[in-house]
């Protein structure tokens, strides 16, 4: 009976995961459209 809701757990912090990584990518690129620039590393 343990194991249930920590599975349940499991799959709402993927789900959530999943959604704020995919709103964010949406956002930034609407802002900067340009692909080459999706993880701004090192720029000198």
């Amino acid at each position: 009976m343990r194991r249930k809701p920590d599975l349940i757990w499991i799959l709402v912090l993927v789900f959530t995961l999943g959604v704020v990584t995919t709103g964010y990518t949406q956002s930034y690129f609407e802002r900067s459209p340009d692909p080459s620039v999706v993880m701004p590393v090192a720029t000198e």
